[in-house]
């Protein structure tokens, strides 16, 4: 018997998780192609987000190209060459939207600040002027992170949910509750709800 495949309550998972792609990127592994980066001199928060969403949209691209794959199996035609394949990854890539994906650059910013909080991330010392500089003064300069030992040696569930491991008071109970609290969408009116 088929299974129809379903999201449960809170959507669909992402291809890799933030938690992970920040810890490998900041090891200097290159994550799903990202860029290589020395792990001692760290990386900018900004330019890990931004290779962060390029490796979700990459990886958005080669899931299309495999829906692609099996329908092109079901109506008997052979699959795509490698080559075939990689023009085909690379022409969804370029059309997908940079806000498609719905990480948000503040909710990286909340997630790496937890990171700090519990020390698995550290300054190196490095910054550089930001663009925004040379027309605010004021404006913070990049500041390079890279991994701590303490983050290094942290399992990978806690970086999975960094937020349970530095609230630990906060359940995944807890948050299945408040999701139910909230009403996504406004009813939409009716004759009867109009008339009273």
């Amino acid at each position: 018997m088929a299974v129809a495949v379903r999201p449960t309550i809170g959507g669909f998972l992402r291809p890799f998780g933030c938690g992970w792609f920040i810890r490998e990127f900041l090891l200097g592994h290159a994550p799903e192609g990202s860029a290589q980066i020395d792990p001692g001199k760290g990386s900018v928060q900004t330019d890990i987000f931004y290779h962060y969403k390029l490796a979700l949209h990459r990886a958005y691209a080669e899931d299309a190209v495999a829906w692609e794959n099996e329908d092109r199996v079901r109506a008997g035609k052979s699959i795509y060459s490698p080559h075939e394949y990689a023009e085909r990854v690379e022409w969804h890539f370029n059309r997908i939207p940079y806000n498609l994906v719905k990480c948000r650059y503040h909710s990286f910013q909340r997630y790496f600040h937890w990171l700090k909080q519990l020390g698995w991330v550290e300054r190196t010392g490095e910054e550089e002027p930001a663009s925004m500089q040379e027309y605010c003064a004021q404006a913070p300069p990049r500041v390079y992170y890279r991994l701590s030992t303490k983050g290094i040696e942290a399992p990978d569930y806690e970086w999975s949910r960094p937020q349970l491991v530095l609230y630990p008071q906060l359940t995944l109970q807890y948050f299945r509750d408040k999701r139910k609290e909230h009403r996504y969408a406004k009813k939409a009116p009716t004759k009867k709800r109009a008339r009273a």
